[in-house]
């Protein structure tokens, strides 16, 4: 079933001549009606995005094509080598938020969330083919740190925007990652 739709992922690329909006072979997701929301909130074009680089995502995420390719490189690029072998590999990622209309950190008069335009994800944990976990809040200060700094590190570029433990008490679980752009380049803590 995998390889039917990436495939017809491949087949769609094709037919689109390749446009910035349309997957990879190696994000699976479905093109959805705009996600219309209130105010500036919203998500035009949209995707549901359930899977990216042979790593599942524990839900589908509602984002836009821009930050699954970004999710890709990190995938590609970073977490997948990371990990190796750890545990049979890494087969998921625990997604905490994707699209959400609220503002940053949900606080009243606050700016506007990235989440709220589909351009951020947050991930709380890393999912091997054994079962085995690796949890941000549970690994940041711990055993498992070299590596969780290793994946919060190399985020830092496909994304525009990397939190995490060490950013603020509102990212101690998990990473936030969003494609904003940043005049003095990517903004990482």
């Amino acid at each position: 079933m995998k390889q039917f739709i990436a495939l017809m992922a491949l087949m769609a690329l094709a037919a689109c001549g390749g446009g910035a909006t349309t997957p990879s072979s190696g994000i699976i997701a479905e093109k959805r009606a705009p996600v219309r929301g209130p105010g500036r909130c919203g998500v035009d074009p949209a995707w549901t995005v359930r899977e990216v680089a042979g790593v599942r995502l524990s839900q589908p995420a509602t984002i836009r094509i821009e930050t699954a390719r970004a999710l890709e490189r990190w995938l590609v690029n970073t977490a997948i080598p990371a990990v190796g072998r750890r545990g049979g590999g890494l087969t998921e990622l625990k997604v905490v938020a994707h699209y959400s209309c609220r503002t940053r950190n949900s606080r009243p008069g606050a700016r506007l969330s990235e989440h709220a335009r589909g351009n951020a994800i947050d991930i709380s944990a890393f999912v091997m083919a054994d079962g085995s976990r690796v949890t941000v809040l549970d690994g940041w200060r711990s055993g498992d740190s070299t590596l969780l700094r290793k994946l919060h590190s190399g985020a830092c570029g496909p994304f525009g925007t990397v939190l995490g433990p060490n950013a603020d008490r509102h990212h101690q679980d998990h990473f936030h990652f969003d494609v904003a752009n940043h005049r003095g380049g990517p903004y990482c803590r």
